[in-house]
């Protein structure tokens, strides 16, 4: 099974995640399909900390994949407002 999930980066106490659709049987850190975006908890000001390929996410999803709790929780969390046509 495929799941959509996050991949950890970065050096002891400086984590950085990406978002990866993967087999469920790989590796957290391992062999991965497709990088789908990042989210970096420790920036701060007006530096990006979470992007996502919605288009990919939305793929991932219609074909089977599942998504992880972690990744349901950031993409609640990170919803950007609709802008007024």
């Amino acid at each position: 099974m495929v799941v959509v999930r996050l991949a950890r980066g970065g050096s002891h106490n400086r984590p950085y995640f990406n978002i990866v659709s993967a087999d469920s049987r790989a590796r957290r850190d391992g062999r991965f399909i497709e990088k789908l975006g990042f989210y970096n908890p420790l920036v701060s000001g007006d530096v990006e900390s979470f992007r996502i390929n919605a288009e990919r996410l939305d793929y991932w999803v219609s074909v089977g994949a599942q998504v992880s709790p972690a990744v349901k929780k950031l993409l609640k969390n990170n919803k950007k407002p609709a802008a007024a046509a």
